[in-house]
């Protein structure tokens, strides 16, 4: 039996799924597992590194099974964005805090977008939005980041 490959998009995202399932699963395993009462640090990397292989291999069996699209261009611009957004919260989490971090991450991936365009209605939101999150994170479930950090004496 000879499998050809119909739908190159849905193969590709199975084949990645495969790979961050794959490397997840091997890093959680370093950890300790637990149970499902007393999940240990590698239970749920373990558990969500499942799911992905899983998905990844029905995605290749779509991928045999269906007719889709091609592989359009990648693009960069909002790839980019993307990965700058999360690079720069990693570092500005601690030194410039939560309100900070959640205002760059928005606006440098937003940027990523054709149509992003800063009018008072957006900015409105995304003042809502950090509100939520620090609402949410900080006071509401604890998560020990500081709202404004060093830099401002937080």
């Amino acid at each position: 039996m000879q499998f050809v490959i119909r739908a190159p998009k849905e193969f590709w995202l199975g084949v990645l799924y495969l790979a961050f399932g794959s490397a997840g699963g091997f890093f959680a395993l370093n950890y300790p597992l637990g149970t499902a009462a007393r999940m240990g640090p590698g239970y749920l990397p373990l558990l969500i590194s499942g799911l992905l292989l899983l998905f990844g291999a029905i995605s290749l069996v779509r991928a045999v099974k269906l007719t889709g699209e091609p592989v359009g261009r990648i693009a960069y611009r909002p790839l980019i964005s993307i990965l700058l957004a999360v690079l720069l919260f990693a570092i500005l989490a601690e030194r410039a805090g939560l309100v900070i971090s959640i205002l760059v991450v928005a606006l440098v991936s937003a940027a990523g977008s054709e149509k992003f365009r800063l009018d008072w209605k957006a900015m409105a939101l995304l003042l809502g939005f950090v509100a939520f999150c620090v609402g949410v994170f900080v006071k509401g479930l604890g998560v020990p980041l500081p709202v404004l950090g060093t830099w401002f004496g937080g």
